[in-house]
Order: C-alpha cells, then sequence, then structure tokens
C-alpha cells in the first residue's frame, strides 16, 4: 500500500498519478486546523478550498481511485500535519508514502524534515502545475519581471510570430492599459456560482474557527469544481477581455469585479493550469480580433506568464530569509479600520470593505489603495503580511508575501520593483471616481482636511531619503520636494505627523 498525500491546493485532476487506478494506492486529503489558523482567514475562503477539496475527492473517488478524505470533524484528534499522517500510514499499514511538492516554505520544510525519518521509501514528485521550476530564479533573467517574461514568452511561443518576435512589434502594452472607467463604459454582471456549503460553515462555527468577513454558506459565490473554473474562464473570455486590458487599472466603486477574471482562487489551486489558461486566451483573441485588441489579451496573459510565474521563483529563490525583510524598517501597526473598513478616506473605506465582503480585490486596489496606505504610514510589513494572507481568498504564501512584501511595501529593498509603488491622492483620483465624494480633499497637500495620501507621501519620501535618494526613477519627486518652499515642506511634514499620531481616526 502507498499513501500519498494531497494537499489542499492541489486540485490539479491533470496530474501524472491520476492517469491509472491503482488498488495499491491510496489518496489522502484532510481538513485541519493546522491550515484553518496559521492566519485568520476570510470565511469564504475556508469554505471555498474545503468545498473545492471535497469536490475534488469525490471526483477522484467516481473516476475509480480509493480516497481518504478526513473532514475537520474526522482530522480533530490529530493537532498538526505529520501527526495525522503518521496514525494514517500505520492505519493503512502503508510501505510507501508520497507527496507533491508543496508551494509554500512552511509546508515544504515540515514535510521534508518529517518523511526523512520514516522508515519506509518516501517520494516528493512535482506539483505538474507551474510553467517554471522551482530554481527559476536562476534558470531564467531576473534582474526584472519583464525580461523573465519575454523569455517565458519564447520559450512556450506566446503571442509570437513566425520569426520569433512579439506580435505587434512590441513585448508589453502595459502604457495601453491604464484608463480610467468612463461612466458610460458598461460593465458585465460578474458570474457567480450558489455553491451551498452550509454544512462546512456549521463545522466551522463547532469547532471555533476564528474567520473575518461575511460570507453566505447558501449561496458560495466561488468556483469549487474544475467545471465551474471553466465555465468562469469562458465568461471572461466572451465578456470581460474585450476591454480587460485597457481597463485593469481602473479603479471604481460600480463592481466589484469590473473585467478581471478572478480565475486566481482556481489557478492557485490548481483547478486550472496556466498553460490552459493562456492558450485560450491567445486562441479566443485570434479569433475575434475584430472586437478584443491586442493590448487586452497581452495585458492579461502577462499577469499570469509574467507576474505569476516570476514571483514564484522569487519566494523560491530567496526563501526563508525574505519573510523577514524589512528594508525601510517599518514599524507601526496596522490601523483598526483595516479590519472594519470604519474610515473617511473613501477609496481605503470601499477596498477594505469590498475586500471584507467578497474575499476580493482586484491588483490595483490591493496595491495602489490598501498597500500604497500601509507603505507610506510605515505599517510593519509583518501585519500587512497577515492582512493580505488571510482576506483575500486566492491567497497563498507563494504569491502573497512577494506582492505584498516586495512589490507593495518594498521591504525587500528593490528585488520585485525597482522603486516602491507609492503615489499621493493625485494618482487615486486619476484612476478612480472616489475624490469626489471623500471627506478629505484630494487637491490639498496639508491642513486637517487635505487627503491624508498627499502628506503621507512627501513624509514617506522624505524621511527614507537615506534609503530611496539615489533610486533614478525618484529622482522626479525628490526634484519636485526640493523645489518647495521651506514653509510648504513645513506644512506638509507637520500635517503628516498628525495623521501617522492619529491613523486610527482617518
Amino acid at each position: 500500500m502507498e499513501l500519498r498525500l494531497i494537499l489542499g491546493d492541489q486540485l490539479n485532476a491533470g496530474h501524472s498519478w491520476f492517469r491509472t487506478q491503482d488498488a495499491a494506492v491510496c489518496y489522502l486529503m484532510a481538513e485541519l486546523r493546522q491550515e484553518t489558523d496559521y492566519c485568520r482567514h476570510h470565511r469564504q475562503k475556508v469554505l471555498a478550498f474545503f468545498a473545492a477539496m471535497r469536490a475534488f475527492a469525490a471526483a477522484l473517488t467516481k473516476a475509480g481511485h480509493r480516497v481518504c478524505y478526513l473532514t475537520l470533524d474526522e482530522s480533530a484528534p490529530w493537532p498538526d500535519l505529520p501527526s495525522l499522517l503518521a496514525a494514517q500510514l500505520e492505519a493503512y499499514q502503508a510501505e510507501r508514502f508520497a507527496w507533491q511538492s508543496p508551494d509554500e516554505w512552511r509546508l515544504a520544510s515540515q514535510l521534508t524534515q518529517w518523511a526523512s525519518g520514516l522508515a519506509i521509501p518516501t517520494a516528493e514528485v512535482d506539483s505538474e502545475h507551474f510553467l517554471t521550476p522551482r530554481d527559476g530564479w536562476r534558470r531564467y533573467p531576473h534582474s526584472r519581471m519583464e525580461f523573465f517574461y519575454r523569455a517565458l514568452r519564447k520559450q512556450y511561443r506566446v503571442l509570437l510570430d513566425e520569426r520569433g518576435q512579439p506580435l505587434g512589434g512590441r513585448w508589453n502594452f502595459d502604457a495601453e492599459n491604464r484608463a480610467k472607467l468612463p461612466a458610460s463604459q458598461p460593465i458585465p454582471a460578474p458570474l457567480t456560482f450558489a455553491n451551498e456549503v452550509s454544512d462546512i460553515d456549521a463545522m466551522l462555527t463547532r469547532h471555533g474557527v476564528a474567520t473575518i468577513g461575511s460570507a453566505d454558506a447558501d449561496a458560495l459565490p466561488w468556483p469549487v469544481t474544475r467545471r465551474q473554473s471553466r465555465a468562469l474562464l469562458e465568461h471572461f473570455l466572451a465578456h470581460c477581455l474585450p476591454h480587460f486590458g485597457r481597463y485593469q487599472d481602473a479603479l471604481s466603486e460600480r463592481g466589484w469585479s469590473l473585467f478581471h477574471s478572478r480565475l486566481s482562487f482556481s489557478m492557485n489551486s490548481k483547478m486550472l493550469h496556466p498553460l490552459e489558461v493562456i492558450r485560450a486566451a491567445q486562441a479566443h483573441w485570434q479569433a475575434n480580433q475584430a472586437t478584443i485588441s491586442l493590448a487586452q489579451v497581452e495585458g492579461f496573459i502577462r499577469q499570469i506568464l509574467g507576474w505569476r510565474e516570476f514571483v514564484r521563483a522569487l519566494y523560491w529563490e530567496k526563501m526563508p530569509e525574505y519573510r523577514r525583510t524589512n528594508f525601510l524598517g517599518a514599524e507601526r501597526p496596522l490601523p483598526g479600520f483595516f479590519w472594519n473598513g470604519e474610515t473617511s478616506m473613501a477609496c481605503v473605506r470601499h477596498a477594505i470593505r469590498q475586500s471584507l465582503e467578497h474575499a476580493y480585490a482586484h491588483h490595483i486596489q490591493r496595491l495602489m489603495v490598501t498597500g500604497n496606505f500601509a507603505l507610506l504610514a510605515g505599517i510593519h510589513p509583518d501585519e500587512v503580511d497577515t492582512w493580505y494572507l488571510g482576506i483575500y481568498v486566492d491567497a497563498i504564501e507563494w504569491v502573497e508575501l512577494p506582492n505584498t512584501r516586495g512589490m507593495s511595501q518594498f521591504a525587500d529593498g528593490g528585488l520585485m520593483g525597482s522603486k516602491p509603488y507609492a503615489s499621493s491622492g493625485a494618482y487615486l483620483e486619476r484612476m478612480g471616481h472616489y475624490c469626489k465624494g471623500c471627506h478629505y480633499q484630494v487637491k490639498a497637500r496639508s491642513g486637517p482636511d487635505s487627503c491624508p495620501f498627499n502628506s503621507l507621501y512627501w513624509h514617506f519620501l522624505w524621511r527614507n531619503r537615506d534609503k530611496l535618494g539615489n533610486n533614478p526613477r525618484l529622482a522626479l519627486p525628490y526634484a519636485n520636494w526640493d523645489g518647495q518652499t521651506t514653509e510648504q515642506q513645513q506644512a506638509i511634514l507637520t500635517t503628516a505627523e498628525h495623521h501617522l499620531l492619529h491613523l486610527e481616526r482617518l
């Protein structure tokens, strides 16, 4: 008997493990308090993962595989994964143990250390999901994502002509992907699902699992099967891709999904393969070039083939030290309004309340609203990590940590990005419509009614000049600061200091 472990984010029906049925193989899946409790997750996130795991186990069983699935009720006697595995190896009298490589350092280290002490043969196999290996940081150009992305475009022949050159003569159409959403632009209704998970919800309550956010246990909106994930992909291609690239950075209160695919949960749980999504997007664009421009599909593919693979490569190259980086020495605690959305800053309020309601926010809400505020306010990256890892349905450490600690908080000193993603209120006004109805005045740099992003932006540059002053991409902002009068600078710094002392009241 060989016992094979399948983790909750390894729901890959196309894995080579499942090509044949073998009565001498048992697949083990388990809901564990270890996984519900390593951070405080959004309730929809826990419900979605457990529901997807159960559906996957049922599909394996239907396909003829032998499956041992343990619910949270059944796994309760074992406090962690090693103790559960030891008990199941004994119960099944297993003579071999195998597992797919985990994507999180935490689980990879735990499993490797535990398996090394077993007296039976063990085997670790690839999860057969990513387009680059764990050591991809060393195999591909890694100084910047753009070069990493180009190398993968060539390797997988994505959006290339017959000479191997980028279609349209450009590798990147990002300059065309920064439009504000016009009030006249219709937004497609998001495709959601009505998965009934009341039994799982009751189980979480019974076990006292602490969660954040809200959830409708009678109609969980996230895809929990491969069929639902494919339906979400087809919906995106048909209704959202035509305008995705153009408005992917837009901020709006008119909808929580806009033109985004929301496929990250399906991909991060491995119900969808990234190359499958990329090929589908390219094929759909090729068949609909009259209505979908190249810039739209390139912007989408870059998120998957570029950023997704790049952040994973960085994660595995720099862990575990990466999670301790704090280049800017940020030390402030996360304000309480990150947990309830009770702030007078309209953009921050909307992004947080949307996150609490839907377990979702698109990348610019995460990067340039909540992330930008945390960066400017000097929030400790540990606290920012914990919030991002818990609140979003798609958040798994390998993708969350580099995006949060690196790209958003610049705590890695520039491995992810060449400059901090910091901005004043002007950017938020340019990309969204929040400022018109906000309590604060976006045009004012100082004073009690001025937009906090304005004074905090300049204070951020001022207090970090020893670390950021020589960055060539910040030369213009520093020149702008130096060009202001002493009185203007002092008024801005005084306002910022007041905001920093009273973050909870903003």
